[in-house]
């Protein structure tokens, strides 16, 4: 048995990478595969998830386009009632930020729709993989009427700050316990990928053949509340174990209890994420989740100052 800290981490580094590569390292985050990321490894990994529909995954690749229409052109859009996009209209001129899965399913169920078709033209030229195996008969064809042009990261942060707030996305990495991450994934809209205990089997050696815990914050360490505590956690992790031999993890895993460390990750606009805050770092928020929250928010505030207050 380990038990840890929680804790959390913003991944800012994977905005300097392609879709691709940030696709695949949140992807792997929910079988604890990291191991198999190579060079080579993030085009067949988000290829695999594309034909296979695992939305989830490819909600953790987020575009800006930037689209020029006629007026007609843009009311069509908003008849599709476009689902998971992030929309700034100025006169002619819209700003679209929405994930792969976003623009994906514009296609699959508005394939007639000009700027739907218009901006899936401009991301399958760069990001063809994403939309083989859904192209429409006769592939893809831009509209002469409209120009779409893909935002880069640079340009969003020195957009003002309530468009800056709407079309900005961070993801944060949380490493904590299950009743945290419970009320988490409460929030919309925001995109998540968590550690899937359906599919980790915890007996095995890059689990160090262990179950890990996090450490409760309730009691001292030594207390009698938290050597209760630990050893109901070693009953578990031996009733857990021993259930593997026989079981599959899905089936052992009905065992695990709350304290159970489990990896999440949030991803989430600069709006999303002030609402969050908000919420989760009042006084009357579960004291687990004010554990990471509150520090967190710090951050985002140096950061983000103008927007995060």
């Amino acid at each position: 048995m380990k038990i840890i800290a929680p804790s959390f981490a913003i991944l800012d580094h994977l905005d300097q990478q392609s879709l691709a590569v940030r696709i695949e390292y949140c992807g792997r985050i929910c079988y604890k595969s990291e191991d198999r990321i190579t060079q080579e490894s993030a085009l067949p990994f988000v290829a695999k998830m594309a034909e296979h529909g695992h939305n989830s995954v490819l909600e953790m690749g987020v575009v800006t386009l930037v689209v020029s229409a006629e007026e007609r052109e843009i009311n069509e859009l908003f008849l599709c009632q476009p689902k998971y996009l992030h929309i700034s209209r100025e006169e002619s001129r819209l700003l679209l930020t929405g994930s792969i899965r976003a623009f994906r399913e514009l296609l699959l169920f508005y394939p007639s729709c000009a700027v739907v078709r218009s901006a899936c033209a401009c991301l399958n030229e760069r990001h063809p993989y994403f939309f083989s195996t859904i192209l429409p008969a006769g592939g893809l064809a831009a509209v002469p009427s409209i120009t779409v042009r893909k935002v880069a990261l640079e340009e969003v942060e020195q957009m003002p700050a309530d468009l800056l707030a709407k079309h900005r996305h961070l993801a944060v990495k949380f490493i904590v316990n299950r009743a945290v991450t419970h009320e988490i994934v409460r929030h919309r809209p925001c995109q998540y990928l968590q550690e899937s205990q359906r599919y980790c089997r915890y007996s095995e050696d890059k689990f160090g053949s262990e179950v890990t815990f996090i450490k409760p914050m309730f009691w001292e360490e030594g207390s009698e509340e938290y050597t209760i505590w630990q050893q109901a956690m070693q009953d578990t992790e031996r009733h857990y174990l021993r259930l593997l031999e026989t079981s599959t993890a899905q089936a052992a895993r009905t065992v695990l209890p709350n304290s159970c460390k489990t990896e999440i990750i949030v991803y989430a606009n600069l709006e999303q994420w002030r609402h969050i805050f908000k919420l989760r770092c009042a006084k009357a928020a579960e004291p687990s989740m004010r554990e990471v929250m509150i520090p967190l928010h710090e951050e985002f505030k140096q950061r983000f100052a103008g927007i995060i207050k």
